[in-house]
Parts: structure tokens; sequence; C-alpha cells
């Protein structure tokens, strides 16, 4: 995927880019992922195409600076930073819970039609792609630091408990329980975080 443009330093080109962002997520989110398109997202914010074109040359380039721009507007690297903040890790199993629980709901939406049009659309396999890789490092790290501390309980190894962990972030996960069973995000991280503990952490440092 391409390298996003910087953002401009000029506040009228600022609020430019911030409407075609705002534009392309909304198109995305509202009528599918094949919709976005450079003229519809032109269209939507209300700017012209050349305007469109002098921030984002390409469609490839909009959606790998919309992916950055989702993580700024909806605050997960605050969220995610918190969890590498903790003193230990079983602390930052139990706040990796509550980072899924407060984030992903927020672009819940966004994310599911990526999903549905990436085996169709080569922009949205990028950033299918993209999201997986950064997902399945830090369950790699997480995993690390619990074996590291001596707190992975048997039969789990690294590998396999950062695959899990990776495998328990789906959207899937987050829709049913939060969308069809109307858990709220609180009671969501709470027993997210119960399950992973006893799933993966031992009572006691190994010997």
């Amino acid at each position: 995927m391409s390298t996003p443009i910087p953002v401009p330093r000029n506040a009228r080109s600022r609020r430019t880019r911030e409407a075609l962002l705002d534009a392309a997520r909304s198109l995305i989110e509202e009528e599918g992922f094949d919709v976005m398109t450079l003229a519809a997202v032109a269209e939507r914010a209300g700017v012209s195409p050349r305007a469109l074109y002098l921030h984002f040359p390409s469609r490839s380039e909009l959606l790998a600076t919309l992916y950055r721009h989702l993580g700024d507007s909806e605050d997960l690297a605050a969220s995610l930073a918190k969890v590498w903040e903790q003193d230990d890790a079983v602390s930052a199993l139990d706040e990796w819970a509550h980072h899924i629980a407060r984030s992903h709901p927020r672009i819940l939406t966004i994310s599911r039609v990526i999903e549905r049009a990436r085996n169709a659309d080569e922009d949205a396999a990028d950033l299918w792609r993209l999201t997986m890789s950064n997902w399945l490092t830090s369950c790699r790290r997480l995993a690390k630091w619990l074996d590291e501390e001596g707190r992975l309980v048997q039969p789990w190894t690294r590998s396999t408990a950062a695959d899990m962990l990776w495998a328990l972030m789906s959207w899937d996960l987050t829709e049913r329980l939060t969308v069809d069973r109307r858990w709220s995000r609180e009671a969501y991280g709470t027993r997210y975080a119960a399950m992973l503990h006893a799933t993966f952490v031992a009572n006691g440092p190994r010997h």
C-alpha cells in the first residue's frame, strides 16, 4: 500500500483533507467499498476533483491515509498504548481485552465492509492484509511478554498463544456480542479479560 501524503500545514488544506477522509469513510460505511471512487469522494466532500488529486493522487493513497486517520480520530493508538504501559504481562493482557472492547466497536462498520470487499478489490485486500499484520505483531508481543514472565500456561506456546489472541480479535466476535447480543463495551471488556485470563494465564511462575 502507498505511503500516505503528509498532513498539509495550511489550515484550509487541512480542512479539505479532513473533509475528503470523512467523505471516504461515510461512503464506505453507507454504500460499500466499490462505490468509493475518487469522483464520489470529491462529490460527497463538496470539493473539485482537482482539489482531491492535490491531496490524494490515487485511490490507494487515499485509503492508506484513511486507515491511519481512523487510528487518530478514534484514539486507537492511545488505547493500544495503555496496553504496553502496564507493569506486567498479566495486567497488559487485561488491558488488551479492554482495548479491543474500546476500539473495535468504533470501527466495526467500516472494517466489516473492507473484510467483505477484500476478495474482489485489491485496495481493500491491501488494507485487510495491513490490519491483520498489525494485529499479529501486537499479539506476538503480548504472548512473548507472558512467556518471558513465566505466566503463559501450558500447553500454549508463544506462537500458538499469539495465533489464538489474533483469532479472538475477529470482527465477528465483536459484532455478535456488542450488536447482536447488545453487550455494553464495559461488559465486553470485563468478560473478554476474564476469558483471556482463564485461557492463557498460569496461576504462578513456571519452574
